[in-house]
């Protein structure tokens, strides 16, 4: 069953994307390229690498939290939504559907997310933010069948970049990450929570396969560009 519920959420080619991605980073924090805009965000390139590190390997892996009623499951496919390819999960035996939490695409978020509030202050800005990306993903959010929830991949990236710069200057890199990580699971995933079990998806994680290129992404792009459009290294509270 653990290797059942384990699984990539992309296909390997645009999971090798991001890994490229990511190896292009290390480079450029190496070259001390990156290093401004992630002092914006109040981590060192250390952490950052660690960060996303942790959230590439931790999507392979889900954590069960209960099985939904039983419907007509798909299993072994590959599903198509908006450019990119998501794996359904190739099953022998199956009750139902497994709603399970993404270790890459929501523990280590919400982890992350939590350190920037307690860090900042920033109950109600982080908040609004929340709400506001929250609203917008959930607009924008399709259920697939035999996936789950999916939603457009640069939606959270330009939707948060752009927010968290006009929320505030000085913290708009910890806004763009908590708001767009955050903002994305509770849109696409919690609040699509009614509409899981009659996808046929053996697997619905939240935090995963549908929403986690967008999550990944957003750790990488908004949070760059609002970094650099912020004026200075924000305060910390502590």
């Amino acid at each position: 069953m653990d290797s059942e519920i384990h699984y990539l959420p992309l296909t390997p080619g645009l999971f090798s994307i991001l890994v490229i991605l990511f190896a292009g980073l290390i480079i450029l924090i190496q070259l001390r390229i990156l290093r401004y805009a992630y002092m914006r965000l109040g981590i060192g390139p250390g952490a950052a690498l660690l960060l996303l590190l942790g959230s590439l390997i931790g999507s392979y892996f889900n954590i069960p939290i209960t099985v939904l009623p039983g419907h007509t499951v798909k299993s072994g496919e590959i599903v198509d939504f908006y450019g990119m390819r998501y794996v359904v999960p190739l099953v022998t035996q199956w009750p139902g559907t497994v709603l399970a939490v993404n270790v890459g695409g929501a523990v280590i978020p919400t982890l992350m997310s939590t350190y920037l509030v307690l860090r900042y202050h920033l109950w109600f800005k982080a908040a609004l933010a929340v709400v506001i990306i929250a609203f917008i993903i959930h607009m924008m959010a399709t259920p697939v069948h035999g996936v789950g929830i999916a939603v457009p991949v640069f939606a959270p990236v330009v939707a948060t970049a752009i927010l968290a710069f006009i929320l505030s200057r000085e913290y708009a890199a910890p806004l763009a990450y908590i708001g767009g990580s955050m903002g994305t699971l509770i849109g696409a995933d919690l609040l699509n929570l009614d509409k899981i079990s009659g996808l046929g998806a053996p697997v619905a994680s939240i935090g995963g396969a549908g929403t986690f290129d967008g999550i990944f992404l957003t750790g990488i792009l908004a949070v760059l560009l609002a970094g650099i459009a912020s004026p200075s290294q924000p305060r910390s509270a502590w």
